[in-house]
């Protein structure tokens, strides 16, 4: 089994980043699939999302996004939902990529008004991919990044039995 976190941010290193493989690495415990989890950050692809050819390292990514058992979706919210780039990586995967796939939405916000961008834009993109997609996502204010791990494992509580249904893996830890 193995969990990929999938990062929307267009600014490497950022704190998407580190919520998504905080939420990734949560999960992946509590599906027995250890701590380690690989990640697919977009910052460093964007150039390469809209140009003409093909890119060897976008073309890995997608790779490892369609391998995944599952994946951990995460932007920060732009505009009351998920990133263009976010979009742009998603548009190139096939109809039903995701199929047989747990995909768990997440969103960085600053403003609480946002939590509902979760499951009103982000979730359906995730399902028309043909992802599984337990509930709920994860809406993280930038207020509650200083307890993180707190916010981040009462969700993965949560949701990881819905996933290892999912995924078709009864066994968690």
């Amino acid at each position: 089994m193995s969990v990929v976190a999938l990062v929307g941010n267009p600014r490497a290193g950022s704190r998407t980043l580190t919520v998504a493989v905080e939420a990734a690495r949560a999960v992946g415990q509590r599906l027995n699939a250890g701590d380690t989890c690989e990640v697919v950050d977009l910052a460093a692809l964007g150039p390469h999302l809209l140009a003409p050819g093909a890119s060897a390292g976008v073309e890995v990514a997608l790779e490892l996004v369609a391998e995944a058992s599952v994946l951990v979706v995460a932007s920060p919210t732009y505009k009351g939902t998920y990133t263009g780039l976010l979009k742009a990586f998603l548009d190139r995967l096939p109809p039903q990529a995701l199929a047989g796939k747990a995909a768990l939405p997440l969103l960085v916000m600053g403003d609480a008004r946002h939590a509902l961008a979760v499951e009103v834009h982000l979730r359906p993109l995730l399902v028309e991919l043909g992802a599984t997609v337990p509930t709920p996502g994860l809406a993280v204010l930038e207020s509650e990044l200083p307890r993180l791990a707190e916010v981040v494992a009462a969700w993965a509580g949560r949701v990881a039995p819905q996933a290892a249904v999912a995924i078709g893996d009864g066994v968690l830890g």
